[in-house]
């Protein structure tokens, strides 16, 4: 699906594409593959780049055609190993052409889309949107990493009564997730610092990028700080879990070796032959008496060294 916006003083959807306009590309079919590629004249490799779910955030400049891949927050409708991930947002610049091209619908796209409507400004030049979905998928990163931490407490919280699979596999999972954030934000970090040297970058363009600086420190620090804070609580249930099958092993061992002393006496005194007690009245009450008397010996010497 492809969208044509017109950003002078504001954004109003158009019905064609027209120049300067922003041609906004979202899961893109085959027909607006060959738009693109036929109409507009870009890199027909531009397409299958931004396509890739694995490729990392990059500048490229061919034939004047510059390529702009940034890593956006997304969260899986579907469960999934990884709730939380990022996906590639292509931007396509060449003279009066701009274009964004995503394979998924984000929330954030929808987002900038509403902000800017309301915001009612537009953009000075392609430069400046560029710099501004930069700051929109810093303050996204930071949104979902919010999400994130309430999972986190909301799993510790559950793993807090009962420590249960389910929860540590969630708790897994959103460490993958935290993963994938941290390496993206950085990504997007180090291709910002090219782009202010690849860019014409005006004065205006200079504060934005300041913000978009500091909001992506803000949330690559904010990811490494809930995964070092999820790492040592992998950590502490790790140990809990050992500590508590040492506890059943420690119990199941005493409760054996108490059981070892009846069994023993009562195989001595079951032996087929002759101990004297044969036509003793009080062979067998002795017997019972014994195995009862060395089994609570052994149950309050357990007991009193904490092993039950």
């Amino acid at each position: 699906m492809r969208t044509f916006w017109n950003t002078n003083h504001g954004l109003r959807a158009i019905d064609q594409w027209e120049p300067n306009c922003w041609v906004q590309v979202t899961c893109p079919s085959q027909e607006d593959i060959d738009f693109l590629q036929n109409t507009l004249g870009i890199p027909d490799y531009y397409v299958s780049d931004i396509a890739d779910t694995d490729e990392r955030a990059r500048y490229d400049v061919d034939e004047g055609w510059v390529l702009i891949i940034l890593r956006i927050p997304y969260v899986k409708e579907v469960r999934s190993r990884t709730p939380y991930t990022t996906i590639p947002l292509g931007i396509i610049m060449k003279g009066d052409v701009c274009i964004t091209v995503c394979n998924f619908e984000t929330n954030m796209m929808l987002d900038f889309v509403t902000y800017q409507q309301k915001r009612g400004l537009g953009f000075t030049d392609s430069v400046d949107m560029v710099f501004r979905i930069f700051l929109s998928s810093a303050v996204w990163y930071l949104k979902r990493l919010k999400q994130i931490s309430a999972r986190i407490d909301k799993a510790k919280q559950n793993l807090d009564q009962t420590i249960s699979n389910t929860d540590l596999v969630a708790l897994s999972r959103l460490q993958d997730s935290l993963t994938y954030f941290i390496t993206s934000i950085r990504g997007n970090e180090n291709l910002l610092s090219k782009l202010k040297f690849k860019l014409p970058v005006d004065e205006l363009d200079a504060d934005m990028i300041e913000d978009v600086n500091i909001e992506m420190s803000q949330a690559r620090e904010t990811a490494s700080i809930y995964a070092n804070i999820l790492e040592s609580t992998m950590d502490t249930y790790a140990n809990l879990i050992n500590n508590n099958m040492s506890n059943v092993m420690k119990m199941l061992t005493s409760i054996s070796i108490i059981l070892m002393f009846p069994t023993l006496i009562a195989s001595l005194f079951g032996m087929n032959v002759i101990n004297g007690m044969e036509s003793w009245p009080w062979g067998f009450p002795l017997a019972l008496l014994l195995s009862v008397g060395v089994t609570l010996i052994f149950f309050l010497y357990f007991k009193r060294k904490s092993w039950f």
